[in-house]
């Protein structure tokens, strides 16, 4: 069990305190999270775990969604320090490396085909054989990866557990950085805007 997780048997089922959490963090209504699994040392949501198609029918590939919003400014700089280039570079020179993260594809994969069997989802043919974050060949988000790395724990994902090192000047796991990161007292948002929705409005017109 990673270090964040809780150790509770029903740790992982997102209550609803969980959820306004996690809307507040993500400045959005939360949709279809099927767990938490990962939290912070306080108990709050550090990634949400979604099913792999959304009430509204859109497939949706990223299993596990980093929220924390410290923890995603983090993974923000890093991006931006050119990091994700550096990686993908050595993925074309670094077998045993390539293979390891060969490995984190598929397994990937497996925990969102589990999640949907737990959600109740069933089969998502469309993105069937896809994970995310780049893998297998390349890295593109480094918030997949470290949300990756900490679900499933340390070995999950190596480049995941390399970005999950490299945040440490601004995230730990062993300290809480909750306080003041998004406003508990704001009103629970209750307007979707992220792409997904409005993919599926075009859709409908």
């Amino acid at each position: 069990m990673p270090a964040t997780a809780s150790s509770t048997p029903d740790g992982r089922v997102p209550s609803q305190q969980d959820l306004d959490t996690l809307s507040r963090q993500l400045n959005r209504p939360v949709r279809d999270v099927v767990e938490i699994p990962a939290r912070c040392v306080c108990g709050n949501p550090l990634v949400a775990a979604t099913a792999p198609r959304l009430s509204n029918g859109i497939p949706f590939p990223t299993t596990f969604y980093l929220t924390h919003p410290v923890l995603t400014a983090a993974a923000s700089r890093l991006e931006a320090a050119g990091m994700m280039n550096e990686m993908t570079e050595r993925l074309g020179t670094d077998d045993e490396l390539a293979a390891a993260y060969e490995k984190a594809h598929l397994s990937y994969i497996a925990a969102r085909e589990a999640i949907g069997e737990r959600a109740g989802t069933g089969p998502v043919p469309e993105i069937a054989g896809i994970s995310a974050g780049g893998m297998p060949t390349r890295v593109k988000c480094l918030h997949v990866l470290i949300g990756h790395a900490l679900a499933e724990g340390p070995g999950a994902n190596p480049l995941g557990d390399e970005a999950l090192a490299a945040v440490a000047p601004w995230w730990t796991a062993d300290r809480c950085y909750c306080e003041g990161a998004w406003d508990n007292a704001a009103p629970v948002p209750n307007k979707d805007l992220s792409r997904h929705v409005k993919h599926l409005n075009q859709q409908e017109k």
